[in-house]
């Protein structure tokens, strides 16, 4: 990424520091990489006459965000409170299990080819299909084996908007 894309997103937004998780978050978008590099933090500080101390509590404070480069294929996998305890707790468990062995890595690791990373995230609000994945924009529930394969192949083959066609 360059400085003029980091530019740019900075003007989208007036240079307004009170923009600073929107884009921070379009940065990260930006990046190909979901996350926010040292040296773009450092010049958002800069531009927002922000202290650069105020934008890693933001970048680190908030799950969403990531100091460092993960896969193409962000999958995240839902660990709000009805999807990790009661009776979901064990499918929750079920589905990271298949996740896992389809990518061939755990949960917080990127692939050694960094197409994919596996992470937890907070509650998307799809509790009633649950537990979830979010891949990009979309969200996949009432998961079973076959799907997660699916779903772990098509961002494998770099097909990460093909996986929306796993929908349920």
């Amino acid at each position: 990424m360059s400085e003029n894309i980091v530019l740019e997103i900075l003007k989208t937004y007036d240079n307004d520091p009170q923009q600073l998780i929107a884009v921070l978050l379009d940065i990260q978008a930006a990046s190909g990489k979901h996350y926010v590099d040292k040296q773009w933090a450092k010049l958002v500080s800069e531009r927002l006459d922000v202290p650069l101390t105020k934008v890693y509590d933001v970048l680190t404070f908030y799950a969403m965000f990531s100091t460092e480069p993960r896969g193409t294929c962000l999958i995240e996998i839902c660990e709000s409170a009805p999807c990790r305890f009661g009776s979901a707790a064990q499918r929750a468990q079920t589905i990271v299990s298949w996740f896992e062995a389809a990518a061939g890595i755990k949960i917080g690791e990127t692939s050694a080819d960094g197409k994919i990373t596996l992470a937890r995230t907070s509650c998307v609000g799809a509790c009633d299909i649950g537990p979830v994945a979010k891949i990009g924009d979309e969200v996949f529930g009432n998961l079973d084996e076959e799907k997660v394969k699916e779903l772990v192949k098509r961002c494998l083959a770099g097909n990460i908007k093909e996986a929306a066609k796993c929908q349920n």
